[in-house]
């Protein structure tokens, strides 16, 4: 494709993703004005959510480091499957996995019912401590997948060798292992601590009252419930802030390091002795319980009720479809010019860089509360809930789909762009037989993810939606409050396979094309 080209449209881009991050900015800071003295309610809802938020990125990345090293260490059947797993809460719309931990941890669950029979008094999901279960749920595994690379990536010979000199686990964790952790952890923890602070489905449905409300919750009831126009503009203000800051100490945290160059990478040599052995039994069967009885819970509770779905689940699961479709078109349209704008360097390919991870610094309910703050005085929220959502939807999801295929852009332009501008591709023709063939892994993958995130998303809908544009993750936490559980756990089963099958599908693309 020519140089201009992309130019021209990566700054068209730039300039709209820009636009959709910074007007509903903007737009909050001129109706919060001068920002009113906090309120001690505020003051109590600030402290909860970076509380919240540090105490479940520091259990999550802690009970990582023990299931990684088994997962590193130990080959067994199904070892590959119970990796994959690890990714599946990320995927898992937020609502559905809260209604597994209520099926797991709630009144009438597993753990009290185990608990009610030897005598001992049941334990309450609801309040700081489900907020913060919920997070670790939804987190653990994604620490452990960021913890698992960082060990694959410390050459087998280091492990071998240590062997060789009769290292003690205590001498093998301080010159191997911690110096990973030391590399890997602050970032796990930054990434985990930015998605707790702006978590709000679970804050939603297991938090609440004044000990147990985060500052997103503060937002969604400022605008729903009192309308409080200026008070959801002053906490989305210091929302913004709160991330930034985090955003930007997570950056100067990070220390890389280094084991230099090896072969038999991931192939690490296994503990010897039964303590070893039972540690990592315990880690990694612990962690696949954790994970996966709340999803089996979910599957028991919702097959009963599919039949008897009522209309208006179908009909919100087609609204949701249609809203992750259009948000991963366009999403991934943009991801790709941004991508090989910047691979193609130049002029203004920093500026483009920052700006496609913009969007990071934000979260859903603050753009939310900034678009329905310009949309209310020229027509009724309700009406605009969809394309909001799905503009929404954009913003959150290019950095993550951008971050995927930009190396793979600059793989693709240092290979293929001479030889292209040789022959004369150009423009759609170059996209069709250069491009998207060989960009085809990271396209379907990172759609897939848009897709499936698309699909669970329970921010920005809450704020604008009727009952005739709600979303299937709105009609779901609706029945929720209405305690219509098994209604409930079965739209939630329907949510589930229609966001498994969208990743699935495009997923499956990107490897097919990729083969083709």
């Amino acid at each position: 494709m020519a140089r201009g080209a992309v130019a021209v449209m990566g700054a068209g881009v730039a300039a709209l993703v820009a636009a959709l991050v910074l007007v509903p900015l903007a737009a909050v800071g001129l109706r919060a004005g001068a920002w009113p003295a906090l309120l001690p309610g505020d003051v109590q809802t600030l402290w909860f959510t970076l509380w919240q938020a540090v105490v479940s990125a520091l259990l999550s990345c802690l009970l990582a480091v023990p299931v990684a090293r088994a997962l590193a260490r130990r080959r067994f059947r199904g070892r590959g499957a119970l990796i994959t797993l690890m990714g599946a809460p990320f995927l898992l719309p937020v609502i559905v996995a809260v209604m597994g931990l209520i099926a797991v941890f709630g009144r009438s669950g597993l753990v009290n019912g185990l608990l009610s029979g030897v005598g001992l008094a049941p334990v309450s999901i609801y309040g700081a401590q489900g907020v913060v279960l919920a997070h670790v749920f939804l987190n653990l595994p994604l620490a452990v997948r960021m913890v698992l690379q960082g060990w694959q990536s410390i050459p087998a010979e280091r492990f071998r060798l240590a062997d060789s000199l009769g290292f003690a686990p205590a001498q093998v964790a301080r010159h191997l292992e911690w110096p990973m952790l030391r590399a890997v952890l602050p970032g796990a923890f930054a990434v985990i601590l930015v998605v707790c602070l702006t978590s709000f489905a679970v804050a939603l449905t297991l938090g609440g009252g004044p000990k147990a409300t985060t500052v997103e919750l503060a937002i969604y009831q400022a605008v729903r419930f009192d309308y409080d126009l200026g008070r959801a503009a002053m906490l989305s203000g210091m929302q913004f802030g709160l991330c930034a800051l985090i955003a930007v100490l997570a950056w100067r945290a990070v220390t890389p390091t280094s084991f230099g160059a090896g072969l038999g990478r991931g192939r690490l040599v296994q503990a010897r002795g039964a303590g070893p052995l039972v540690a990592d039994i315990l880690a990694i069967g612990l962690a696949a319980a954790f994970l996966l009885l709340p999803l089996g819970a979910i599957v028991l509770r919702g097959l009963p009720g599919l039949a008897e779905v009522p209309a208006a689940v179908w009909a919100a699961a087609g609204r949701s479809v249609t809203v992750a479709l259009v948000s991963t078109g366009v999403t991934v349209a943009a991801a790709l010019v941004l991508a090989l704008q910047v691979a193609q360097g130049g002029r203004g390919a920093g500026l483009m860089d920052a700006v496609a991870l913009l969007p990071l610094a934000t979260s859903g309910l603050v753009l939310g509360t900034g678009l329905f703050l310009l949309v209310q005085p020229w027509a009724a929220p309700s009406d605009l809930a969809l394309p909001v959502t799905v503009a929404v939807n954009v913003a959150l999801s290019l950095p993550f789909v951008y971050r995927l295929l930009l190396p793979e852009a600059r793989v693709l332009l240092a290979d293929y762009g001479r030889l292209s501008e040789s022959l004369g591709l150009h423009g759609a023709a170059w996209l069709r037989l250069v491009a998207v063939p060989r960009l085809a892994r990271p396209l379907g993958f990172g759609a897939g993810l848009v897709a499936a995130l698309s699909m669970g998303d329970l921010g920005v809908i809450a704020l604008f939606a009727s009952d005739q544009t709600a979303t299937l993750p709105l009609v779901v936490q609706r029945l929720m409050a209405g305690y219509r559980m098994e209604t409930a756990a079965a739209a939630a089963l329907v949510l589930v396979a229609i966001s498994f099958t969208l990743f699935w599908a495009f997923d499956a693309w990107g490897r097919w094309y990729a083969g083709t």
